[in-house]
């Protein structure tokens, strides 16, 4: 599990591991993954993710629809 102390764009050290509905875009097209895990950086913004949390996006992103339908046809 992936733990994360200093913000790895500023160096800061008030990084925190946050859950919340993250909203993503892709071509124009909107798309949300509710109740997220991330951590967050409350000094520059920066937002990292771990394995689970990309998973998570990428099950609802419209960049992977082609692999999604492959997964469903297989």
């Amino acid at each position: 599990m992936l733990k994360i102390t200093t913000c790895p764009s500023c160096r800061g050290h008030n990084i925190k591991k946050v859950r919340r509905n993250w909203i993503g875009n892709f071509k124009r097209k909107r798309y949300e993954v509710p109740n997220l895990q991330f951590y967050e950086c409350p000094d520059c913004g920066e937002k990292v993710y771990d394995r689970e949390a990309m998973r998570e996006i990428e099950e609802r992103s419209p960049a992977f629809e082609r692999m999604h339908s492959r997964r469903k046809l297989a």
